[in-house]
């Protein structure tokens, strides 16, 4: 049964997605829907000595300097009940530093530089009763629990970091530690609760929420260096990269039907731009393309593909792209994982090349059901962020305290 919505909270979000990154951001939409019914405090993350050394530059950077220097857009209001905090502190890049005292000591100092900061803002704010939720940052969050002294910590797992170098170092230690201290950790993915498990019980998957809806309604016309492509038309839209996708999986399934036509939509890698895949017939490279347009390339597939590489880097992550893919009505066969079992009675899921083909050629013959796209535009849109954020307060209501 589904608790009560938590409102008229005061909530501090603090982690690795800054308000002002380019690109979509998980933790902003989340914000921003219990933004809806609490107030929320969005922390940045803070200016770091190597950042302000070498990327002075970057736009991101630039902010975080007057904020630092001048005291400039330190405390932002962005919109009812959401204000986003740039403090104005310069942290110690300790990374390099092998593990042991000097690094413990540097990291519990940024981590209270950072809780100075958050208790200004909290205070000039007038927050009380606070719930802390971390988003992915083991290193600057791991004593913020302590530090600020709240009723709540959650620690909200998105990404497998420990798969990328600059976190395996100290992260082995640090995440393990915050997930055990949260009260709850919350994943985006199956894979990434079941991990989260090991050293949390109370870990729960509250899945992932999609705007999808320009690919329910696309209202362009088909692209025209795919229009004149013969069907079937097998598609995918993403970033074309080594590490993510199985290139050797597509040149398996291209070779063996050379009658299916291939369209690849985004950046290419090295890997990709090297691979048998640019010299085959029926394969097409579209190159990047903005984001208004992939819902037309999509409503032109025949069959949508998520060829994925299965590594630590991958195993973990939510497959937004196949929402969107289902949200157009399109039949979807990708590569089997534990994320993936969520999608299972919506999507032909595969192990190796030949069941990709028979899915393929399986769902070829279900492209033009109505019923079953209709079906999989009401499953993607159960993937909302107020659905999401409402599986999230489910993990910590309690009658007694909420």
């Amino acid at each position: 049964m589904e608790n009560p919505r938590i409102e008229n909270r005061d909530i501090i979000m603090f982690g690795l997605q800054p308000w002002d990154i380019e690109m979509g951001s998980n933790f902003k939409d989340m914000a921003v829907e219990i933004a809806r019914h609490n107030r929320v405090l969005y922390v940045n993350r803070p200016l770091d000595r190597i950042s302000y050394i070498k990327h002075r530059s970057d736009k991101k950077i630039k902010a975080r300097i007057l904020s630092f220097k001048k005291k400039q857009g330190v405390l932002q209001s962005i919109r009812h009940n959401l204000w986003v905090l740039n403090p104005p502190i310069l942290l110690e890049s300790i990374n390099w530093m092998p593990s042991g005292i000097l690094y413990n000591y540097f990291n519990k100092r940024n981590n209270n530089k950072i809780a100075g900061q958050i208790r200004e803002a909290k205070d000039q704010l007038n927050f009380k009763s606070v719930i802390l939720i971390i988003d992915n940052d083991f290193f600057n969050a791991l004593y913020l629990k302590e530090y600020l002294q709240v009723d709540l910590m959650l620690y909200y797992i998105r990404d497998y970091l420990l798969s990328q170098p600059y976190f395996k170092l100290h992260g082995e230690i640090a995440e393990p530690a915050i997930i055990a201290k949260a009260d709850v950790v919350i994943a985006n993915s199956l894979y990434l609760c079941n991990y989260a498990k090991k050293f949390n019980a109370n870990s729960f998957y509250i899945g992932q929420g999609c705007d999808v809806e320009s690919f329910i309604m696309n209202s362009n016309p088909v692209p025209q260096d795919v229009a004149n492509i013969k069907r079937p038309v097998i598609g995918y839209c993403g970033n074309l990269t080594a590490s993510r996708l199985d290139i050797a999986l597509l040149e398996n399934i291209a070779t063996q039907r050379p009658h299916w036509n291939f369209v690849l939509v985004g950046p290419q890698d090295n890997f990709f731009k090297n691979s048998v895949l640019n010299k085959m017939n029926n394969v097409l490279f579209t190159g990047s393309k903005p984001a208004a347009e992939l819902p037309a390339y999509v409503h032109h597939f025949d069959v949508c593909l998520n060829p994925q590489q299965i590594n630590q880097m991958t195993i973990g992550n939510y497959p937004r792209k196949i929402d969107e893919y289902l949200a157009a009505g399109k039949p979807v066969v990708a590569t089997a994982t534990v994320t993936m079992e969520e999608f299972k009675n919506h999507a032909y899921l595969c192990y190796n090349a030949q069941e990709y083909v028979i899915a393929i050629e399986k769902a070829l013959k279900e492209k033009d059901d109505s019923i079953l796209a209709q079906a999989r535009v009401t499953f993607a849109l159960s993937h909302t962020w107020q659905a999401s954020v409402q599986k999230l307060y489910n993990t910590i209501y309690t009658p007694k305290k909420y």
